[in-house]
């Protein structure tokens, strides 16, 4: 089963900014999901997100 996370869930993992997880998920710079006023995010997406950024 996924786990699903809020938006200061994602924060706090991410070492940002509530706003600012607010803002890379409007400009689809994040894996997420919007319902509807609130922004959900998938633990595991997000580990592939960053995992496919860094660099080796």
């Amino acid at each position: 089963m996924p786990e699903i996370m809020t938006t200061r869930e994602t924060a706090r993992y991410l070492k940002l900014h509530e706003i600012t997880v607010c803002k890379h998920a409007s400009e689809g710079k994040i894996p997420s999901l919007r319902i509807g006023r609130l922004w959900r995010f998938d633990k595991e997406a997000i580990d592939k997100w960053i995992a496919k950024g860094r660099r080796d």
